[in-house]
């Protein structure tokens, strides 16, 4: 299935026009380099940068780039499948134009997500962007939905003249406190205008609870273009820490023990301008299709979480009794839920009304995250599943009766785990295709073997500074 929105060889009618302006523009802004963005299957960002002058090359012909980087791992190393990690191939990289933005700050520099596909002109199955943008065009086409999608995002702010690998807190005052603002007040400030230059639509920003943990969400947009977002913030995130003598890192675990980052997801499902998530004759007024869509996402948990929670170090933050939604249970503003029911504020609800999943961390390719996220939804919508019985309080403290009526299990306690019901999952696994499910399944092997005879500890120095 193609789209409007996949690229071209030469380009799509009237782009590489547009390419060239832009760059005339930008160049005349003093824009020396565009930074062409993807994120791979370990959660890995991964770059090309061109010339300015050579953008319309790009919206044209691509720019090219390697399969192999659909089977790294964090670590930079390769593992292969029967069609990936080889030396062989290339695939061509194009910028989305519509969501080039101007670095405000990385002076000189423009950033544009990409779309990889063959030199033949055909999607790559591998490209995460582009089953995000299928499995939402097929939704809208069959189905008549449409989504909106917000990621946020937590991260561990340190000194950059620690030692090498190391973290030490930039700051040390109290979770969600005043101290850390005001001792970090002129780079919250400068992140806010970085962020605004570059059309971000901030909601909150604010000191999270882990020694130097700070939290940002982000207006809600289309599942992919929220996916973009995701990946812009992070990098703005990381240039305005570094021009503060800071250094920002988002792993799920800064260490083994405590708080963690997360990248819980806001996801709500629209049909004809209508949020289903409210207004409807089901529970805290979510329509039939409402309840049956956050039952699929609750059913497949268990598999979902080789994507949303990829990484080793995500482990260390699924704990019981943390807020990290650790069983498959569902509750209308409960925050230790793995799906938790945001109704919005009277007056309000007709366009906040969304899920928000939790068990979702920023080691998560976003585009793989909301693709199936929204697969598996759609998987219970479409077999009307009955969305079981609401859980408040801390599941932890079921008993086990309880537990058994409502349906509640304990999702994976370790990426092994988690592949383990990834690989039983039958309908995420259709919905990516082999040769994504295939680089999933082995990159996150790779990554258990990667680490496999070292401690905690040291597991979660690895990843402190890989996501």
């Amino acid at each position: 299935m193609t789209t409007l929105a996949d690229p071209l060889p030469g380009g799509r009618p009237g782009e590489v026009e547009r390419a060239a302006a832009l760059a005339a523009e930008l160049t005349g802004r003093g824009v020396h380099g565009i930074v062409l963005a993807y994120v791979d299957t370990a959660g890995v960002g991964r770059v090309k940068t061109v010339p300015t002058a050579k953008l319309a090359s790009a919206a044209a012909w691509g720019v090219g780039m390697s399969p192999v980087f659909d089977t790294f791992l964090a670590n930079d190393s390769i593992v292969t499948t029967d069609v990936l990690g080889s030396p062989d191939g290339d695939l061509r990289l194009y910028p989305d134009l519509d969501q080039l933005a101007v670095l405000s700050a990385q002076s000189g520099w423009a950033w544009a997500p990409v779309d990889r596909i063959t030199q033949e002109g055909e999607q790559h199955p591998g490209c995460s962007r582009t089953f995000l943008r299928r499995t939402v065009v097929d939704a809208q086409r069959r189905l008549g939905l449409t989504f909106r999608a917000g990621i946020e995002i937590e991260w561990a702010l340190g000194l950059a003249t620690a030692p090498d690998g190391a973290f030490v807190p930039a700051t040390t005052g109290p979770a969600y406190g005043a101290i850390r603002q005001v001792e970090l007040s002129d780079y919250g400030a400068e992140l806010l205008s970085a962020l605004a230059a570059q059309g971000v639509d901030v909601d909150q920003f604010h000191p999270e609870y882990a020694a130097g943990q700070f939290e940002l969400s982000v207006g809600a947009l289309d599942p992919v273009a929220a996916a973009d977002r995701s990946v812009l913030v992070r990098q703005t995130v990381r240039a305005v820490s570094q021009r503060h003598g800071l250094r920002a890192s988002f792993t799920p675990a800064v260490f083994a023990q405590g708080v963690g980052n997360g990248g819980h997801i806001h996801l709500s499902a629209w049909r004809d301008g209508a949020n289903l998530h409210t207004g409807g004759d089901r529970r805290y007024g979510m329509t039939a299709d409402a309840e049956s869509f956050a039952a699929g996402v609750l059913a497949h948990l268990p598999a979902l979480t080789a994507v949303t929670a990829p990484s080793p170090a995500s482990y260390f933050r699924l704990q019981p009794s943390q807020w990290a939604g650790v069983f498959t249970a569902w509750g209308r503003e409960t925050r230790e839920a793995a799906v938790r029911v945001v109704t919005g504020t009277a007056g309000q609800r007709a366009q906040a009304a969304n899920l928000e999943v939790k068990p979702v961390d920023l080691a998560a390719n976003p585009y793989l995250a909301l693709g199936c996220l929204i697969t598996a939804g759609l998987d219970g919508l479409a077999s009307s599943t009955a969305l079981p019985e609401e859980t408040t309080g801390d599941p932890a403290h079921l008993g086990a009766t309880e537990v058994t009526a409502r349906g509640v299990r304990r999702l994976p306690a370790s990426l092994a785990e988690s592949v383990g019901e990834f690989r039983k999952d039958e309908r995420l696994r259709a919905a990516l295709g082999p040769v994504l499910a295939d680089a999933v399944i082995a990159v996150r092997q790779g990554e258990i073997a990667a680490v496999a005879e070292l401690d905690d500890e040291q597991v979660a120095a690895v990843y402190r500074w890989k996501y």
